[in-house]
Order: C-alpha cells, then structure tokens, then sequence
C-alpha cells in the first residue's frame, strides 16, 4: 500500500492539519512570522464563504462600506477597556514617510473605535436609526502562537458595527445576526452543528456586555470559536459621544452592537470534516463539486468527459474536467481526495465501453457505478445526500464527545478529553476560574434546549467546557 501523503490524524493531529493544507494547496506562511499566503484554491473556499456570509448580512439589512487600515493611537485609548484587552496583540506604527509620525498610528486589530468616531457624525435624529454597516477587511492582530487559518497575525473577516435606539433593539439585532447568519450558515452550509451561547464575564469581548459565540468541535475533541457577535452597550457610544435627539426633542446615548467572522471559517471546515485522506468539503460550499478524471486518453474518453461534464454544469453543478492523463490516475484522483471535492466520476475506455461510468464519493469513499445517461440527472439528488449525511455525521461526533457531568472535577477531567456539559449553577466563576488553571474553558453558558440566554441568571442554564483553539 502507497504511503500517505499526510499524517495520521489519530497519531499527529497537529502534523495532520498542516499537511492537509500544504497538500490541498489551501495556504502557506508568508515572509514575516504569523503572516499567510491564502493559494488558489483556499481562496475560493474563502470567496464562496464570504459571498454566502454577506448575501446573508444584507438580508438583515446591513451595508457595506470600507475604513481605513490605519487607526490613530488616541482613538483606542478612549474605551479603556477596549485598549486593554487588544494592548499585547497591537501593531503600531511610529515611523513613515521618512519622519517620526506626530501621533502613533495602530494597524486596525478590529475597527469598533473608527467606526465609532464616524458613527457619532452620522447619527443625529431617531429618525437616522437604526444605523447596521459591515466592512470586509484584512485586521492585525500579532500573534505569538500563529497557526494556519486558526491564529495568524493577519486574517481577512468581515466585521458589523450597528447604532440603535435602545438596549432591546441593539440586543434583538445581536441575536439575529448571530443567529440568522452566522448559525444558518454554519450549519446549512458549511454542515458544521455549532453550538449557541453567552460568552461568561471571564471570555467575553473587551468593551462589550455581551458576546454571543458559536463554538464548533473538531475532530481532536477541542472546541473552535467561529463567529461572535457583541453586545457593546453604551461603552463606546459614551467614548465617541454617539447621540441622537428622540422624538420629543431629548438628546439620547446611543447602543451599538458589532460581530465578526474570519478566515478562521477555513480552519474549521478542515478540522470539523477532514478524515485520514484529507480535506472533506460540503458541497454547498465546495468550489469544484464534481470531478470528472479521465483514466486514459484512449477512444474518445476525453471528449467523452468533457461531453458529460457540459451536461453536469448544465444541471448547476460546479464541475472541472481533468484530463491531464499525462499524470497517473491514482496520482491524480489521491489529489482530489485531498482537495475533498464531494464527488469524484472516474471515466476511462472500459467505462465507456459498458457504457457507465464510476461515480465516488468524497464523504463515505462509495462507488456507483452509473449509466452514463443517468449520470447529469443524478448529480443533485447525490449532492443532497452528501450535504445532509455531512452534517449529520458531525452532529453524532459531537454528541459521542460530549459528556454530562455534575462536579467541578467531573467537569475538568470531561474538558480534558472532551466536551463536558455541567450546571452553570453548580460552576459558577469560581468553578470556572479552576478551569482555566488547567487549560479548560467554559465556551459558552446556554439554555438547556441549546439558545442563547438573556443573562447569566437565568435559571437552569448549562455551561459548556472544552479545550480550545
């Protein structure tokens, strides 16, 4: 048996991930330490995210627009805490254009505080509420411990930042957002079953009174933070004096809310369906679904090939013809498992001379062997399948590695290997604090049917600990 182009997953899950991204030609280090190349095929993973992702964020009402990169100094150092909790991670510029600059200016780590300055001018009367923008935009953030997609010193996100009226109606678009986009798309997308919640007062955003979060698991049995949304109340509309004059004539603090999501999508589409012969793509989200490889480049297979894939791309399917034969075949259908396109149709002159063709698929390794009439009218209905047996097969992984447990022990020694689920009551800060000693944390603290709740008070609420990326 050939030896595997990547690691074992279950002996080097670290070695695994890195290999999976070098040998799918998703991404690779750039020249500065934390910094990364997103190649082709990464890209249009990302490309398919984002447009996904902002088709869902106009949906809710939001418009883009763009802010600068450079941040000055004095903006961050208006929302105390805001400037804390970013101050280690911070990349700031003191030198350019050949002189001292007169003022120091950050590279954007995340743009609640520019947004806020222009936020303030642009709001004036109820009447311009509420204000829902988004920006798509690269962020610095200097990373000690980079890694691939998951912490690097620079990553590509999106990023909201909203103005409203009150605390109730700040708090409802939060948890749409949070809810309508991010989760429905984490879940009917990318087949990914995230789990819902608060973010306690230890882990949640610098500046906000509420961060919402989706958690993900990954196959090595950690939890993966996906996306965030941030409740900000009325920090930085004090900081940046964001006011409006309701209707009777009184003039009014705003609340504003923001919410992100990166390139970090990337890394947990890896980590949350990858297997022991690479990448494994949702077909919802994959660039290429079908791959149709040629064999030989013998009576007429090539032809054939295109042929069946003009009538494939006909059905909507996004399809790509590999006829470099000059390649061998187990070379080039191994690349495509490590690409992790859904479905793979091996045609060659003994296919074509029975008259069918091999219909593989990415998620289970199962060949069909299909008549080749049959085969274009067969694509959607496969494609389905995947999508659905994808997601429900990470919702049984996730389940089969979480584990109820009622003691703080109990709870360490479930995080430690997996995923525990305890009584937040029966946790608390204090519980939680013994956690982060040992490298464990509570991700989030939801209601038992899995929403997000209001505040941490309400009663019967679980909390959820892991290790995390």
């Amino acid at each position: 048996m050939p030896k595997s182009p990547i690691a074992d997953p279950n002996e080097d899950y670290p070695r695994w991930y890195q290999d999976v991204i070098a040998k799918a030609g998703l991404a690779e280090n750039g020249p500065v330490r934390g910094t990364m190349v997103i190649r082709p095929y990464g890209y249009a993973i990302w490309e398919r995210i984002q447009a996904d992702i902002d088709r869902r964020i106009k949906a809710a009402g939001a418009d883009n627009v763009y802010f600068p990169l450079f941040i000055p100094e004095s903006y961050l150092q208006r929302e105390a805490e805001h400037v804390e909790g970013f101050s280690p991670e911070l990349a700031v510029v003191t030198h350019a254009g050949g002189k001292d600059l007169t003022e120091p200016v950050v590279v954007r780590p995340t743009s609640e505080t520019v947004f806020g300055e222009q936020m303030a001018k642009w709001v004036n009367s109820y009447r311009d509420l509420p204000l829902l923008l988004n920006q798509w935009a690269n962020v610095v953030r200097w990373e000690m411990r980079p890694r691939l997609f998951l912490r690097t010193s620079e990553f590509l996100w999106q990023e909201g930042h909203t103005v409203h009226a009150d605390a109730e109606d700040a708090a409802a678009y939060a948890l749409r957002i949070h809810h309508d986009v991010y989760r429905d798309f984490l879940v009917d997308t990318l087949a990914l079953p995230v789990l819902l919640g608060r973010k306690t007062a230890e882990e949640r955003f610098a500046g906000a009174i509420n961060t919402m979060t989706c958690e993900g698991i990954t196959r090595d049995r950690k939890a993966l933070q996906l996306a965030t949304s941030h409740e900000l109340g009325q920090n930085f509309a004090r900081a940046f004096d964001i006011t409006y004059t309701d209707e009777g004539g009184t003039v009014q603090t705003a609340w504003t809310t923001s919410w992100g999501a990166s390139t970090r999508l990337v890394g947990g589409l890896i980590m949350g369906h990858g297997d022991a012969r690479g990448l494994r793509l949702p077909p919802r989200i994959a660039p290429t679904q079908v791959a149709i490889v040629v064999v030989r480049d013998e009576d007429g297979a090539v032809d054939a090939a295109r042929q069946l894939g003009d009538a494939i791309a006909a059905t909507g399917a996004r399809v790509q013809v590999d006829a470099d034969t000059h390649t061998g075949f187990g070379r080039r259908a191994t690349d495509w498992e490590l690409k992790g396109v859904p479905l793979r149709i091996d045609l060659g002159p003994r296919d074509l001379a029975e008259g069918q063709a091999t219909v593989v698929r990415r998620d289970t390794g199962e060949k069909l062997p299909i008549p080749l009439g049959e085969v274009p009218g067969r694509i959607e209905p496969l494609l389905n399948e995947i999508q659905a047996a994808m997601l429900g097969e990470a919702t049984d992984f996730r389940e089969s590695a979480t584990t109820d447990v009622a003691s703080i022990d109990e709870a360490l020694e479930a995080g430690r290997e997996g995923v525990g689920r305890i009584d937040w009551a029966k946790l608390g800060p204090e519980g939680e604090r013994r956690l982060l000693d040992d490298g464990v944390s509570v991700r989030c603290i939801q209601r038992p049917d899995g929403t997000v709740p209001a505040t941490e008070d309400e009663p019967n609420l679980q909390a959820i600990v892991a290790r995390a990326y």
